[in-house]
């Protein structure tokens, strides 16, 4: 056996899980006390259910159309509903949620005693459920806020109405040919890939960094009408290569975003979902969808913006309020912000 093959035979005894390491970060916050890792255990949890149920939906019955719609007016999914209860009732057990606040329920959740804590989650429990029925990747976007005032009992949506820049956590779990989770705490974003012979998530990628440019652009071109001439001149330099020794950057858009965004993570490009004449608020949910994506984005490295400002800066002014937002490759994301200049784009 080669001294490479040794070290990989030792690696697979030695798994370095997501609870473990969970707490190995838990280890490193001088005066943690264990609460935060207790819930993000519990989101993990939840992620393996909800793994689990994607992948024998079609054998169990769960796929197709639930017959309701959520609050953005979107036809929900059998499965949309199946995760939705999962998280609540994984997240509310934790003891550690005052409040959750859920793509698929109109108005926050207020948690009660003897299970209330001092955090707040905000989630969407299943993006991209309309893939669903024709097995492309879906996801869990989750993030975390500590209450302003901890162990006060007085919990109200100003702990929910804030900035991005004070989530404590974020991430996503991919459900496709495998269960990717990425997470950061604040201090980088680790990667996981579920193992379902050990039924746990095991780390696979230790330190996740975003390729300062990447030749991968992700958009829905369909759209290519409505965007405004910032969005539009990036597109064709992207096509054109301009930045890339003229050789025309690739189109990968796969309609969900937790997909595009792991691609994103992996091998650099950029991520956009802009404003435009259909949508002149932007698509995407500020709290669960924009502010967790662009967390995760920054602590690897890269970049996020709404065209004009930051998307950890915003403050959203209701619990499912939309923006756009372009994220990825730091220097991707720079020109773009440099063309919305340019053009006077607002």
């Amino acid at each position: 056996m080669s001294l490479q093959q040794g070290t990989v035979a030792l690696e697979e005894t030695d798994p370095l899980t997501l609870s473990a390491w969970i707490l190995t970060q838990q280890h490193k916050s001088a005066g943690a006390r264990g609460r935060l890792t207790v819930l993000l255990n519990a989101i993990g949890v939840g992620c393996k259910f909800v793994s689990s149920a994607v992948r024998r939906a079609g054998l169990a019955g769960m796929m197709g159309m639930a017959g309701s719609s959520n609050v953005q007016g979107e036809d929900q999914k059998k499965l949309d509903l199946v995760a939705n209860e999962v998280f609540k009732n994984s997240l509310r057990r934790s003891g550690q949620c005052c409040i959750l606040i859920t793509e698929e329920e109109d108005e926050p959740i207020f948690i009660e005693e003897p299970h209330r804590g001092d955090y707040i989650v905000v989630f969407d429990p299943l993006d991209g459920s309309s893939n669903i029925d024709c097995g492309v990747s879906v996801g869990t976007i989750f993030g975390i806020y500590k209450a302003k005032n901890p162990g006060s009992g007085n919990y109200s949506l100003e702990d929910v109405m804030r900035p991005g820049t004070e989530m404590v956590a974020a991430g996503y779990c991919m459900y496709g040919s495998m269960s990717y989770m990425m997470i950061t705490t604040g201090k980088g974003v680790a990667g996981f890939t579920l193992d379902p012979t050990l039924g746990e998530f095991v780390i696979t990628h230790p330190s996740v960094q975003v390729p300062p440019r990447g030749a991968i652009y992700s958009i829905n071109e369909g759209n290519a009408v409505n965007w405004d001439e910032a969005t539009k001149k990036y597109v064709e330099e992207c096509k054109a290569g301009t930045f890339n020794n003229g050789k025309p950057y690739s189109l990968r858009y796969v309609g969900s975003m937790v997909a595009d965004v792991h691609r994103t993570l992996l091998y650099g490009g950029i991520f956009m979902y802009p404003a435009d004449k259909k949508s002149p608020k932007g698509k995407l949910r500020v709290l669960y969808e924009c502010f967790p994506m662009a967390m995760l984005m920054e602590q690897a490295g890269g970049k996020s913006t709404t065209g004009t400002a930051s998307s950890l800066g915003m403050v959203p002014d209701s619990i499912h309020a939309r923006a756009p937002i372009y994220l990825g490759s730091r220097e991707e994301v720079e020109r773009i912000e440099q063309l919305k200049k340019e053009c006077g784009c607002a």
